[in-house]
């Protein structure tokens, strides 16, 4: 069952523009990720764009809430320009949720 964390990344994409797929999918913004947003001049726009067309290359680390996992999925957006954008998730697949940690550019340090 694809809802048994952790994923591989190639299950991890697909899990994740699934569920950014949905309309009716709650996404919980945390203040950490509408404080990136602003500050590099991103909108919720291009945050959904990566979710629904980008990659995750990296195995999750686990969250601090046990069962979860934190995912880090990443492609360019429409606002970014020709820079990288990286989003970090915590999907619910059992719930059709997912909680958004942060987003920056792959290229920052």
């Amino acid at each position: 069952m694809p809802f048994d964390q952790p994923w591989k990344p190639p299950l991890a994409t697909s899990e994740i523009r699934k569920l950014a797929r949905d309309e009716q999918l709650p996404m919980t913004y945390t203040m950490h990720i509408r404080e990136r947003l602003a500050e590099r001049d991103l909108t919720t726009g291009d945050v959904l764009y990566v979710l629904k067309h980008g990659f995750v290359y990296e195995d999750p680390e686990p969250s601090t809430r046990p069962g979860y996992y934190k995912y880090r999925i990443e492609s360019r957006s429409p606002n970014s320009g020709s820079r990288t954008i990286r989003v970090v998730v915590i999907p619910d697949a059992n719930n059709c949720q997912m909680k958004l940690v942060t987003v920056m550019y792959v290229d920052e340090s």
